[in-house]
């Protein structure tokens, strides 16, 4: 039986490498000439079936410096490079994935992957997260767009993480499971444009 979410994964994936490959050369450059290191960074994610994975994104922090802390604190985090706080701004940071797309590691819609070192962390039963691949954007990206400003104001971030943000995600993760369908999965990309272009609330009672 065709899965027409992968279907739909590859065309857009592929549709998207094509026409934005200008844009991914000059992103390329820029990352190369605003600090040292490589333009892409890669890291082990966890994925469908509860797999690791490798998942790429242009560079946006000093070199080495994400060992200190695998969560990003706000725009002042100083380890954010001055290109990569305009590349988190607008999302242009995790353009490489939609490669991950295209071979089958993730969805342009779908729950966003997680470190292993926070999946521990699950109970048995949000282990239904598995059963889809992971996505780009969707309900609980929308929602927390903002995180990492959010984990900025916090005295201890990743308790707050674990404890707070984590779980609220895991819910609207199932919404999106339990209600998906290929209208729901084109709302959440059109919502995720708008959200970038507007800057307005997100308003997740739409799904």
């Amino acid at each position: 039986m065709i899965d027409k979410f992968r279907v739909l994964d590859i065309l857009l994936s592929l549709f998207l490498l094509v026409i934005l490959l200008p844009l991914f050369l000059v992103i390329f450059i820029i990352v190369k000439l605003d600090t040292r290191g490589p333009a892409i960074f890669s890291q082990k994610r966890v994925g469908w079936k509860n797999r690791d994975f490798t998942m790429y994104k242009f560079r946006s922090m000093k070199e080495n410096t994400q060992v200190k802390s695998t969560l990003t604190l706000g725009d002042h985090d100083k380890r954010i490079t001055p290109a990569g706080k305009f590349l988190r701004k607008w999302k242009l940071d995790e353009l490489p994935q939609l490669w991950n797309v295209f071979i089958g590691d993730m969805s342009m819609v779908g729950p966003r992957p997680e470190l292993r070192e926070f999946v521990d962390y699950y109970a048995k039963e949000d282990m239904f997260i598995f059963n889809i691949r992971p996505g780009i954007t969707d309900i609980a990206s929308l929602q927390f767009r903002d995180e990492s400003a959010l984990l900025g104001t916090q005295e201890d971030p990743r308790t707050y993480y674990i404890e707070e943000i984590l779980p609220a995600k895991l819910v609207l993760n199932k919404i999106y499971i339990e209600r998906k369908s290929v209208k729901n999965y084109f709302r959440i990309l059109f919502s995720t444009i708008l959200s970038l272009i507007k800057r307005e609330p997100f308003k997740k009672k739409a799904f």
